[in-house]
């Protein structure tokens, strides 16, 4: 019988590690989620501002393709800066869509950043 207590006493003390572990795990998670929640407004007010940087720039550059076709005299004056502007606005839209692209990849990285640790210490403690 005085066997007994000992093998209990130690499943107790293994049991009682084993949830002080998963309690450790749990806090790391809710410091992960909370570091993670931190990044979120950066980085949506960084890709916000670029979209509303790229509208602007393509409002400007509509306007100022207006302005130029309405003092066209001819039509291939006409074809010209239409051609002109089309070209413009397609390297435009290229460059303004890899910047956001790239914000959104950055963004995506900040907001998994707190969980690569976590991720990596619970494969390592499952096996």
């Amino acid at each position: 019988m005085s066997n007994a207590n000992p093998k209990m006493s130690s499943a107790n003390q293994s049991h009682s590690n084993q949830n002080l572990a998963h309690q450790q795990n749990g806090k790391e998670q809710i410091d992960s989620a909370i570091a993670s929640s931190d990044t979120f407004p950066g980085g949506f007010q960084a890709i916000a501002t670029a979209y509303g940087d790229y509208t602007k720039k393509s409002f400007e550059d509509t306007k100022s393709f207006v302005e130029k076709l309405s003092g066209a005299k001819s039509f291939d004056k006409v074809i010209e800066i239409q051609t002109e502007f089309a070209k413009r606005a397609y390297e435009t839209f290229l460059t303004e869509s890899q910047k956001i692209t790239a914000l959104y990849g950055d963004l995506a990285k900040q907001s998994y950043k707190p969980f690569g640790g976590f991720a990596a210490k619970m494969t390592s403690t499952d096996r």
